[in-house]
């Protein structure tokens, strides 16, 4: 009897010791396959396991109360024990380390947490499902949690997202392979924190199946819900997080994606013995990310069958796809014209925002002011609140095409649309007396009748002035100058713009008869004048050589480009002449002169320190942005560089000269001209040896552009450690051995600067001169990059490390004995790579 008692004292006295140590193990102590250790609450627990039909072995942490085994997260999921050799133990340096055992005294490293946190440290399972290592020092220091390696799986009540003060930051989980195979999957859930946040479902291809916006609700209200389910959404200047959980906390719950690409809410049915769904996304057809296209609408409650609406002032892009019930290809402006007199927008309620990957979010701007920020951008096509928790609105203004629209059912934001004065007006009708159940709110931003009055009036002084065609000139009202209308007649009569003719009188009294005092500049096609018209409005006059090689296409080509674009990083372009062999254009008046004034000048330069330059490069970005995707032509520069960059009293730059501009048509990504013109130095490799051009093509001057404006140096730059370098390859080389920063301009860096930026403008511009087009990114891209602190992809080896010694970057490929047919060109000048 004495001895069954003492037996069971030590019984106990073990349990009690397994008991306290089972969350966790410290220095000299292992966790061997076949061991386990299991929360202080009981409800998750970690150790070796096989899933389903495989024999490999893996580390992973599964629901401990759950019968059908429920792997929530796994260490090695890449590199799988083929035995039962592996164990888990904390090394000398305090490191988690996995480790399989081969012969008798041999082990090889599996996994590891790699961090230090010391002899003393201990390894703990929580009961929240994190695995943590922790510093045995008086404040018990977490150095690393699983939860900053997360696999398939969201924890409840833990903050997914980022804090940009204290971290950790959890931003993506992604899939098994397959239910037996937990090798990372083909598909991720990921928190995207750029621009408004949201979370995006996609493959690897990168291709998006379901988007998520979180908002200021107790409750998710886009593809999951239900009753028992709540999350939380925090977003400010310094966090972004959302949280989920389930209101009955004894409930076991799971979110995650799995390896078909769906992200999964469910519970634990003790009763059953099975996992229930709540729900699951994308679930409904509208879920589907792009389910409409390009600036459609998905609507499952106006018509269920359909389900696809153009947004406001867009139309079918293939309307006979549209009315076949397939409305994937999306939608297209109903008229070209953009950025016009009257526009407005439309307000649309209870809507799932569009994609806001190249949006821009401005937390401390309201409604209002974030209107007249849309509307003084032409590429801005809608704009909402960014509905931050933090008590202020905040703005978020969309551009190019608005993807993935849909109408919820409730819970959805107000969506802004951006429309002409057309189709505001229209609107505006529609909606008057008529009260639908969804009502659409007209904002009108200017005022609709003054254009209205202001076109009529236009519309007929123009026709008056043809009727009086006899008289050769008139008086324009709104210019105060003479309005020539037999010299329209020179124009291509194509054109559908409304292009001001100045009569070469007006133009030889405003310039003092191109007075040198009012000489500007002069470049390959003639020189650039200030001027004063009648009214007092002060005018840049370019007046084309009548030996230079720009005849009248091109000048019709300019007239006809530039009229059509209307863009704050754009030359605004007032009107023209033609008298005899004289053509002349009239801009605005730009004080500031071009960028090469200031960026290439040790002391001008100081003027622009690294804020103002940095802004100039995301500003001529947008300007590209605008001609290649947003504006209604399709136009690539052919000619970017410093010299036809403006800058305006504030140093906004503006996008000049289109003299060598070409129009791609809507499906053209490439052409080829035996011509080459351009400048040497800032053409692309493909253009310069085979006439071919593209939006890469610009991408490619801007790059150049960009290089030139943190270096203060120009592309024909020589060094002294290598004359025979061009800039590029003179960044190239720092770039390689890690000094980047050696090519930044003295004038900056004796002010502030930030380094990312610097780095990141670099990078981008290597980005940009790569030596393959299709290496080089969009602009689209570019803008992106700009505006988000992103990880950037490496450059690959630029196009013209080389220059040669008679290389001139000022001399245009199109001045007299420089450039003829491609079959003349001499690549002497530089070596392409």
């Amino acid at each position: 009897m004495d001895l069954i008692i003492i037996l069971l004292l030590q019984l106990t006295i073990s349990l009690q010791l397994c008991s306290s140590s089972k969350d966790a193990i410290s220095f000299n102590e292992s966790l061997a396959d076949g061991q386990v250790l299991i929360s202080n609450g009981e409800r998750y627990t970690l150790g070796f396991f096989s899933p389903g039909s495989s024999s490999n072995r893996y580390l992973g942490i599964w629901y401990t109360k759950v019968s059908v085994q429920t792997v929530v997260w796994v260490a090695n999921r890449d590199d799988p024990i083929n035995d039962t050799s592996g164990s888990l133990l904390l090394d000398p340096r305090g490191d988690i380390v996995l480790r399989r055992r081969w012969g008798r005294s041999h082990s090889t490293r599996v996994w590891s947490a790699n961090v230090t946190a010391g002899g003393s440290s201990t390894a703990k399972l929580l009961d929240d499902g994190n695995f943590v290592l922790i510093r045995s020092d008086g404040n018990k220091t977490v150095v690393w949690q699983s939860f900053d390696h997360l696999t398939d799986t969201i924890f409840p009540n833990m903050r997914f997202g980022m804090d940009r003060r204290t971290g950790p930051n959890h931003l993506s989980i992604r899939s098994w392979k397959s239910p037996d195979d937990p090798t990372s999957g083909d598909w991720s859930f990921e928190w995207d924190p750029n621009g408004v946040p949201q979370m995006m479902l996609h493959n690897d291809r990168r291709i998006k199946r379901w988007r998520y916006v979180p908002r200021n609700r107790d409750t998710i209200r886009d593809a999951i819900i239900t009753s028992n389910f709540y999350s939380t959404y925090l977003s400010n200047n310094n966090q972004s997080v959302f949280t989920w959980g389930i209101s009955n906390p004894a409930m076991v719950s799971k979110m995650s994606v799995d390896s078909l690409g769906h992200l999964y809410l469910g519970k634990w049915q003790d009763q059953d013995n099975r996992w229930i769904e709540f729900n699951s996304a994308p679930k409904e057809p509208c879920d589907y990310y792009g389910r409409c296209g390009p600036n459609g609408n998905c609507d499952p409650y106006t018509d269920p069958v359909l389900l696809c609406l153009c947004l406001p002032g867009f139309e079918p892009r293939f309307p006979d796809q549209w009315f076949t019930k397939d409305g994937s290809r999306g939608c297209v402006r109903s008229r070209n014209a953009t950025c016009t007199s009257g526009e407005g927008f439309v307000k649309l309620e209870n809507m799932k925002i569009p994609d806001t990957e190249t949006g821009r979010l401005d937390v401390g701007m309201d409604l209002n002011a974030c209107a007249q920020e849309c509307l003084g951008n032409c590429s801005c096509t809608a704009y909402a609140s960014s509905n931050l928790t933090s008590g202020s609105l905040g703005c978020v203004t969309m551009y190019g095409d608005l993807m993935d629209t849909r109408v919820l059912n409730d819970g959805g934001q107000d969506l802004y649309v951006r429309v002409d004065a057309i189709e505001l007006a229209e609107y505006m009708r529609k909606n008057k007396g008529h009260k639908r159940k969804k009502e659409v709110l007209v904002i009108v931003v200017m005022s609709l009748g003054a254009a209205i009055i202001a076109g009529i009036s236009i519309a007929y002084c123009v026709l008056n002035c043809k009727r009086k065609g006899t008289k050769g000139v008139t008086n324009h009202i709104s210019l105060g100058i003479k309005y020539d209308v037999q010299k329209e007649n020179d124009l291509d009569e194509e054109s559908d713009s409304f292009v001001p003719i100045f009569d070469v009188n007006d133009i030889f009294v405003a310039t003092n008869n191109f007075s040198l005092d009012n000489k500007l500049g002069q470049g390959g096609f003639g020189s650039v004048y200030k001027g004063l018209l009648p009214n007092g409005q002060e005018v840049a006059v370019k007046r084309l050589s009548q030996t230079s090689r720009q005849g009248i296409q091109e000048f019709k080509n300019e007239v006809r480009l530039v009229s059509k674009l209307q863009h704050k990083n754009l030359a605004r372009l007032f009107g023209c002449c033609i008298h005899g062999e004289e053509k002349m254009l009239v801009y605005e008046y730009l004080r500031n002169k071009s960028l090469d004034f200031f960026i290439f000048d040790k002391i001008k330069g100081l003027l622009l320190d690294w804020k103002t330059r940095f802004d100039i490069v995301i500003g001529i970005a947008w300007g590209l942005l605008y001609l290649h995707r947003d504006s209604r032509l399709k136009i690539i520069h052919r000619d970017l560089k410093p010299s036809n960059v403006l800058l305006d009293a504030t140093m906004n730059p503006k996008i000049s000269d289109f003299g060598m501009a070409r129009l791609f048509g809507e499906d053209q990504t490439e052409a080829k001209t035996n011509i080459v013109v351009g400048t040497y130095g800032y053409m692309s490799p493909e253009y310069a040896m085979r006439g071919l051009y593209s939006m890469k093509s610009d991408v490619f001057s801007f790059g150049v552009l960009t290089l030139e404006i943190v270096s203060g140096m120009r592309s024909n730059h020589c060094y002294e450690e290598n004359p025979s370098l061009s800039l590029i390859g003179h960044v190239w080389d720092l770039w390689r051995a890690g000094r980047a920063m050696d090519i930044v301009d003295s004038s900056i860096v004796q002010g502030s600067y930030s380094t990312d930026q610097l780095m990141r403008c670099i990078q981008i511009g290597l980005l940009c001169v790569q030596e393959s087009s299709e290496d080089r990114p969009t602009m689209s891209s570019v803008v992106f990059m700009l505006n988000n602190a992103t990880t950037l992809p490496s450059p690959r080896k630029p196009a013209f490390i080389l220059v040669g010694q008679n290389y001139n970057a000022d001399s245009s490929a199109n001045a007299t004995h420089t450039v003829s047919s491609m079959n003349s060109v001499s690549f002497t000048t530089f070596e392409g790579r």
